[in-house]
C-alpha cells in the first residue's frame, strides 16, 4: 500500500504536513503576513500555515491561503476587529489568492488537555509554524480515530447551518458563490465524522475525503459529488444548492447516518 496517498506512515500514525518549501508565488504573502501580524500589540503566539499552501499543491488565483493564529491571550472584541482589518488588507494587497482565513485560539485553549483531540492533533498533523513558537512539539503524534474526527467536525450541524443563513443573506453572486464553495469543503470535511471504526486511512484532500465517504455509503455518491463540483467550481443557484446542503446535513445528523 502507498501510505503516502492513504495520510498514514507505515508506523500507523497520521502523517504531518509536509516539510517542503512554499511555493515561489506565496512567499512575499507569507513573508507579509508575518510583518503584520507579529506586531507586539496584536499578541500573538504564532502564527500556522495549512491547506493547500501548507501542503505545497496550491494554484495560484484558485486557492485560499488558510491560517490558524493563537494568541497569547483570550481575543477582546477590539483585537478581533483589528485582526480583522488586518486580514482585509491582505486579501486587497494579495489578489492571487481567492480568499484569506483565519482560525483564531489562544495559547491555554490550544493547550488544554481537553482539546488534544482537537487544537493538538490540528496544529501536529494539519500545520505548519511560520511565525512564533511552534506548539505542535508539545503534542506526540497521532493515530487515526473517529474521536479526532468528531472533535474537528463534531461542529458541522451549527456551522453549516449558519452557511444556510448566509447565502441566503448574500449581497451579491460572487458572495454567495463564495459561501456555497466554502460550505461545500466543510460538509465534505465533515463526512469525516462518519468514518467507521475499522478505517484504516486517513483523507487529507477533499478528493480523498469524498472516497473513503463513498466507500461507506455508496448509495449517495451522487449527493457528494454535487458538493465536491461545488467545491472546486462554485455555479448552483440557490434554490438548488440550499435545499441539497439542508437535506445532507439533517441527514449527517441523523441515526440513519450511523445506522
Amino acid at each position: 500500500m502507498n501510505t503516502l496517498s492513504t495520510g498514514i506512515d507505515a508506523d500507523g500514525f497520521i502523517l504531518t504536513v509536509a516539510d517542503t518549501p512554499v511555493q515561489r508565488e506565496y512567499q512575499p504573502l507569507l513573508a507579509d503576513v508575518c510583518a503584520s501580524l507579529s506586531t507586539e500589540d496584536l499578541g500573538l503566539d504564532g502564527i500556522y500555515l495549512y491547506g493547500s499552501v501548507a501542503r505545497g499543491d496550491a494554484t495560484a488565483g484558485a486557492s485560499d491561503l488558510d491560517l490558524t493564529l493563537v494568541l497569547r491571550e483570550p481575543a477582546t472584541a477590539d483585537l478581533l476587529a483589528r485582526l480583522e482589518a488586518v486580514r482585509c488588507a491582505l486579501e486587497q494587497r494579495h489578489p492571487h489568492v481567492t480568499k484569506i482565513d483565519f482560525d483564531i485560539g489562544h495559547r491555554a485553549q490550544v493547550l488544554a488537555a481537553e482539546n488534544r483531540n482537537s487544537w493538538g492533533f490540528w496544529l501536529k498533523h494539519q500545520c505548519r509554524c511560520v511565525w512564533g513558537e511552534d506548539l505542535s512539539v508539545r503534542f506526540e503524534r497521532f493515530r487515526p480515530s473517529r474521536d479526532i474526527a468528531l472533535a474537528v467536525n463534531g461542529d458541522f450541524h451549527a456551522v453549516l447551518s449558519t452557511y444556510l443563513t448566509r447565502i441566503a443573506c448574500a449581497d451579491t453572486e460572487m458572495q454567495r458563490l463564495r459561501l456555497q464553495r466554502e460550505a461545500s469543503r466543510k460538509l465534505i470535511r465533515s463526512t469525516h465524522v462518519l468514518r467507521s471504526k475499522e478505517a484504516s486511512t486517513w483523507p487529507q484532500t477533499l478528493e480523498e475525503h469524498v472516497a473513503m465517504f463513498v466507500r461507506g455509503y455508496p448509495q449517495r455518491v451522487t449527493h457528494i459529488a454535487f458538493f465536491l463540483f461545488e467545491a472546486r467550481n462554485p455555479g448552483a443557484t440557490m434554490e438548488n444548492f440550499t435545499p441539497r446542503l439542508r437535506a445532507f446535513v439533517d441527514w449527517m445528523a441523523s441515526p440513519a447516518a450511523t445506522a
